[in-house]
C-alpha cells in the first residue's frame, strides 16, 4: 500500500508541474481540464490493472500491459517537459542568488522566457508521446522483412543460393489483431523460402495463449519443411502452478501442439537438410540463457551425431548462449540463429547510419547479423510484442537469409 501512496504522490507532483507549463502555454481551461483528465484516467486504470484486475503470470496481459504502455506515455511526455522547467527555474534560482550577492538589482528575466521554455518543453515531449502511442497503434505491425546473403568458403555446392526464413518470438498471449497476424503469416509464406525456422517464445505463459492462432500458422509452408526450438518462455516459468505437474504438462502441451502444427521441434536434437549428396546439419537447443534465465540447451547432446567437418545451423533461442558456449565450443558453427531480446522493441534505426537501442548495454548482440572467428549470428527482433504493447523504431521482422558459396576468385 505505501508504495502505491508514494506512486501516486509523484505522479501528482509531475503532474501539475507539466500542468504549470501548459497554463504557461495556453489560457483555454479545456486544455488544461483535458490533460487533467486523461492523467487522472491513465493513472486509475494502470492502479485497476494492478491490483483488482490483476491477471495470473508475471508476464503482463493484454489489459496490464496497455494500461502499462498509456502510463508510460503520459510519465515520459511529463518527464521531458519537466526537464526544460525544471532547467528553467534552476536558472532562475541562480540569477537570483547571484543579484542577491551581488547587489545588483539588474534582472536576469527575458520578456516572454518562461513561456518560451514551456513551449519548447512541451513541444519536444509531444515527440516520444506521439511516438509511444503509434507504436501501440501502427508499430507493433509493422512488419519488416530484413534480407541477408551470408557467402562460405565450405558451403555444399547443393545448398548454394539456398534461403532461410528465420522468425523468433511470437508471443501469442500478446497479439489483438487477427488481421494484421494472417498479414504477416501470408509474408512470411510469400517469401518462398526453402526451409522455415522458428527460434523460440510462441507464448507468453500458457499453451493455451496459442490455441486460437495454431490453425493460422499451420499454414507456414516451405519446401524442406518448418523447424522450431524452445525459448524461456515457452516452459511456464512465469506463472504459478498449482502443482509442478500440470507445469510439466503444459509444457508437454505446447510440445505437442507445435507438432500438430507442422513443426519439427528440437529439443537438444539435430536434424539433416539433404540436396542430393550434399546435406548441412540443422541443429536445434533447448533455451540457455545468461544469468537467471532456464539452461536446459545441450549443446554436446544436440550435436552427438554431427561430423566435425559438417556445415552447421545452429538454432538457440538466447544470443548470450552463442556469446558464451557456442564461440568457444570444439565444433564450428556456420550461422546461429537466434532472438529473444525484441530490440527492446524500441530504438532508432536508419541502415548505414544509425542502430540504437538500450538493449544494447545488456546484450552485446542484440540485433541482426554479427560476425566473430568465422562464424555467423543472426539476431532476430522478433515477431511479436511483450510488456510494452507496441514498438517504436525497432519493428517486427521477418528475416530472409539466402546462403552462398563464395567465389574462388
Amino acid at each position: 500500500m505505501l508504495r502505491w501512496i508514494l506512486f501516486i504522490i509523484i505522479y501528482t507532483v509531475l503532474g501539475l508541474y507539466t500542468l504549470q507549463a501548459l497554463r504557461t502555454v495556453t489560457r483555454h481551461p479545456w486544455v488544461h481540464y483535458l490533460f487533467i483528465a486523461i492523467s487522472v484516467l491513465v493513472l486509475g486504470n494502470f492502479i485497476y490493472q494492478f491490483t483488482f484486475g490483476e491477471a495470473e503470470g508475471r508476464v503482463l496481459s493484454r489489459p496490464k500491459s496497455y494500461a502499462f504502455g498509456l502510463l508510460l506515455t503520459v510519465l515520459v511526455f511529463q518527464l521531458v517537459t519537466i526537464l526544460f522547467l525544471f532547467s528553467e527555474d534552476i536558472f532562475r534560482l541562480v540569477a537570483a542568488w547571484y543579484q542577491k550577492l551581488s547587489g545588483s538589482e539588474k534582472s536576469f528575466t527575458l520578456p516572454e522566457r518562461r513561456r518560451f521554455i514551456s513551449l519548447l518543453g512541451l513541444g519536444l515531449a509531444a515527440v516520444p508521446f506521439g511516438a509511444l502511442l503509434y507504436g501501440m497503434y501502427r508499430g507493433k505491425y509493422n512488419f519488416q522483412v530484413l534480407r541477408y546473403s551470408l557467402e562460405f568458403d565450405d558451403l555444399p555446392d547443393g545448398f548454394d543460393g539456398y534461403q532461410i526464413t528465420q522468425i523468433s518470438d511470437i508471443h501469442s498471449g500478446s497479439f489483438d489483431n487477427r488481421k494484421k497476424i494472417e498479414y504477416a503469416v501470408d509474408l512470411v509464406n510469400r517469401q518462398k523460402s526453402d526451409v522455415i525456422l522458428f527460434t523460440g517464445d510462441m507464448v507468453n505463459n500458457k499453451t493455451e495463449e496459442m490455441l486460437p492462432w495454431a490453425e493460422l500458422f499451420s499454414s507456414l509452408e516451405a519446401k524442406d519443411g518448418k523447424f522450431s526450438v524452445l525459448g524461456n518462455h515457452d516452459y511456464g516459468d512465469y506463472i504459478e502452478w498449482d502443482t509442478e505437474e500440470s507445469k510439466r504438462q503444459n509444457l508437454e502441451d505446447l510440445k505437442s501442439l507445435q507438432r500438430q502444427m507442422g513443426f519439427d521441434l528440437l529439443l537438444n536434437e539435430n536434424r539433416y537438410l539433404k540436396k542430393g549428396a550434399d546435406k548441412i546439419a540443422l541443429i536445434g537447443v533447448e533455451n540457455w540463457g545468461r544469468g537467471g534465465f532456464k539452461k536446459a540447451g545441450d549443446l554436446k547432446k544436440a550435436t552427438s551425431q554431427v561430423a566435425e567437418d559438417d556445415f552447421k545451423i545452429l538454432m538457440s533461442h538466447d544470443p548470450s548462449h552463442w556469446e558464451d558456449v557456442v564461440l568457444k565450443d570444439g565444433l564450428h558453427y556456420h550461422l546461429t540463429l537466434s532472438g529473444h531480446t525484441h530490440g527492446m522493441q524500441f530504438g532508432i534505426e536508419i541502415p548505414g547510419w544509425v542502430k540504437w537501442s538500450p538493449v544494447k548495454w545488456r546484450y552485446k548482440y542484440w540485433a541482426g547479423i554479427y560476425k566473430e572467428m568465422g562464424q555467423y549470428i543472426n539476431v532476430n527482433r522478433g515477431f511479436g510484442f511483450l510488456g510494452y504493447p507496441g514498438r517504436v523504431g525497432i519493428w517486427p521482422e521477418i528475416t530472409v537469409i539466402t546462403l552462398k558459396k563464395k567465389s574462388l576468385t
